[in-house]
């Protein structure tokens, strides 16, 4: 009789039952994911992928579509720290299609990301033209969201600069200062800061590139962001390396090198090695260099750091060259040359066209090295316009002055 009545009962608070249950697991899930943010600022990315893949359970388990977002949001940034392009991108790409009829703004983030995904395997001019369709549809549109512009603007900074696209940058870089006093996150603010530097230095105002890193590396320090802020540092080791100051730079290096190893972020910390070899060279320490680029080499390549790959052979080329290898040098030239035309990266190719038109001279073939600065001249022919295509629209209201 008792069983019956409970039956009886349980049946009774059967429909109540069920939604409850559904609120709880919105509770569990916001917890997991509150848990996985805090792990992936912390630099665990390992931790968290765990944590947001909980929460992708339970979303999914109880079809809460904003949570399962913000989850494969966050597994998505999980396998760029580790280097786990593909699985990144595909993160990305399901979250694309879960917010396929959502406006524009709400699949910013994601289209950002999968951005980013294709920049770090070497797809620079797919990465731009992701970027650029967004913020293109975004102005069309005639959507004023100043998180998502200023997301979009800052991530195209980095792929137009590697293409050597410094003028499309350079507005790139305008806009998102603009934009700055009306964003909401303080976070997209410091990507801001860390992205304009480039093409801050790329113009030679070097102390204004350190003061927009400082500014970024306060607000990472403020919120717990200790990748971002290896970033920084990486940044601003860079910084240091372009204007000479080769002891400060080798310091900021091997700090970013050191904590985003500690983090697991296995492809940042690679390419910071590569920049590291760069200053060791110029400080003398061939052997050093030489050694942490063979290692590399053994890591990165076409479709995962391709930019950094070419970097690392080109420098191998250049420590072969100063010690008389110029079979060996002419090698790594070449390797370097395929991987950058790949990946269209004008500057950096047109800079080892240089290089490797100047050891076929040197070696007297001369038509071999006329044709090498002819591939670099070819590439830099029409930066913007032929590579790239039309630039974004300009927004019709332009926002307020920084």
């Amino acid at each position: 009789m008792a069983d019956a009545t409970d039956s009886a009962v349980a049946a009774r608070k059967g429909p109540r039952d069920r939604r409850p249950g559904r609120a709880q697991a919105q509770v569990h899930a916001a917890r997991r994911l509150g848990e996985a943010r805090i792990a992936l600022a912390a630099g665990d990315a390992a931790t968290a992928a765990d944590r947001f893949r909980a929460a992708l359970a339970t979303a999914g388990d109880h079809e809460l579509a904003d949570e399962q977002v913000a989850a494969l949001l966050g597994l998505g940034d999980c396998a760029l720290e580790t280097g786990e392009l593909t699985v990144a991108r595909e993160h990305f790409e399901a979250v694309e299609k879960l917010l396929a009829g959502e406006p524009l703004p709400r699949r910013a983030t994601a289209i950002r990301g999968r951005a980013v995904s294709h920049l770090l395997a070497g797809e620079l001019r797919y990465a731009c033209h992701l970027l650029e369709s967004a913020i293109d549809g975004l102005h069309a549109a005639g959507t004023q969201d100043p998180d998502a512009l200023l997301l979009l603007h800052t991530a195209v900074i980095a792929p137009y600069m590697d293409m050597g696209a410094h003028a499309r940058a350079a507005q790139a870089a305008e806009l998102a200062l603009a934009l700055a006093p009306s964003a909401t996150e303080p976070a997209l603010v410091a990507g801001m800061h860390r992205s304009v530097a480039r093409t801050l230095i790329a113009e030679g105002r070097i102390a204004e590139a350190d003061a927009s890193l400082a500014k970024a590396q306060e607000l990472y320090q403020r919120l717990g962001f200790h990748s971002d802020l290896a970033k920084c540092h990486w940044m601003r080791g860079y910084v240091h390396a372009q204007d000479g100051n080769l002891e400060h730079a080798e310091r900021e290096l091997r700090l970013a090198r050191d904590m985003l190893a500690a983090q697991r972020s296995v492809l940042f910390a690679d390419q910071v090695e590569v920049e590291l070899a760069d200053v060791l060279r110029r400080r003398g320490s061939h052997s050093e260099a030489g050694e942490l680029l063979a290692r590399l080499l053994d890591r990165i390549g076409p479709e995962r750091g391709a930019i950094h790959a070419a970097g690392a052979h080109r420098l191998l080329g250049l420590i072969a060259q100063e010690d008389g290898e110029l079979e060996a040098a002419e090698e790594h030239y070449v390797n370097a040359l395929s991987l950058l035309e790949r990946a269209g990266a004008a500057g950096d190719l047109a800079d080892l066209c240089r290089l490797l038109g100047d050891l076929l001279r040197s070696t007297g073939r001369v038509e071999a090295a006329l044709d090498a600065y002819r591939t670099g001249l070819g590439h830099r022919a029409a930066i913007g316009t032929t590579t790239l295509g039309p630039a974004p629209a300009k927004p019709q209201s332009r926002p307020p002055a920084y």
